[in-house]
């Protein structure tokens, strides 16, 4: 075998391990939160703690309406952390829905070391602790960017009233293969995320909201996960939206206006 083709295999090789041991660093951007910092919000809210686990603890905001409709339960993207994220949350209530927002493990307040089977047990407990005080059908599951796999895991193991993403990918090492594809990402990835499986197993009506022109995760992740059930799976396209900017489009708030008042 020629000299270059082993520097070639031993490159891909290093830059495999070094991949496998940093990947949390480039996936996950938290923002971290001292544990007195305080929240200030000009709408009434909460703040909520899960107990998951000694040394693990799921920091969350509960967003509340007299008389809600019911709860959207919304699992944000790879960065920032609830601090940042809260302003959408009037995206939903002001139609009259109570919101809960969580941070993973190493976002804002939360604690515990992150690892897929671990995140996902997380959320698993935050669902079963909020369909305690909300019926099954006043939830609704709302999953962004890398939320979208969080959310439709969940919905696939549970009976929500709606499952809606928003920039979902079919599976995240589709996303991760694209930008590094002469890794061998089966092998080195920790965060597989299969929506493409879980979303099959999902019960309730899903609505997945995508830009046209997002360059991050591509529209055609959404076309896959439509084709699997097209019956079950509605698609709506933000024409000209991107990854981050889908609440500047009116389509958006009408599409969510649309749902919500249903």
């Amino acid at each position: 075998m020629p000299t270059f083709v082993w520097y070639i295999i031993i490159g891909i090789a290093a830059l495999s391990i070094i991949a496998y041991f940093v990947q949390d660093r480039f996936i996950f951007k938290p923002e971290k939160l001292p544990a007195n910092f305080q929240f200030k919000y000009d709408v009434p809210f909460r703040e909520l703690f899960f107990e998951i686990e000694p040394g693990v603890r799921i920091n969350g905001l509960h967003f509340y309406r007299k008389d809600a409709k019911g709860l959207i339960l919304y699992f944000h993207g790879n960065t920032r952390s609830i601090k940042g994220w809260a302003k959408y949350a009037r995206d939903f209530y002001r139609y009259d829905y109570d919101v809960v927002m969580v941070d993973y493990r190493g976002f804002g307040k939360s604690t515990g070391k992150r690892s897929e089977e671990d995140m996902l047990s997380d959320m698993q407990s935050v669902y079963n602790t909020l369909k305690k005080q909300y019926p099954e059908d006043h939830l609704i599951l709302y999953g962004r960017s890398i939320g979208s796999g969080f959310a439709t895991k969940i919905a696939s193991d549970n009976n929500p009233r709606y499952l809606i993403l928003d920039s979902p990918y079919y599976n995240f090492k589709k996303v991760v293969r694209r930008f590094l594809p002469i890794l061998p990402v089966n092998i080195v990835l920790q965060y597989h995320l299969r929506t493409d499986i879980w979303i099959r197993k999902v019960q309730c009506h899903t609505y997945i909201i995508h830009g046209t022109r997002d360059w991050l995760i591509p529209i055609r992740h959404s076309e896959q996960l439509q084709a699997i059930n097209p019956e079950r799976i509605t698609l709506i396209r933000i024409h000209g939206g991107g990854h981050n900017n889908l609440t500047s489009f009116p389509e958006y708030h009408n599409f969510i206006r649309d749902i919500l008042k249903e």
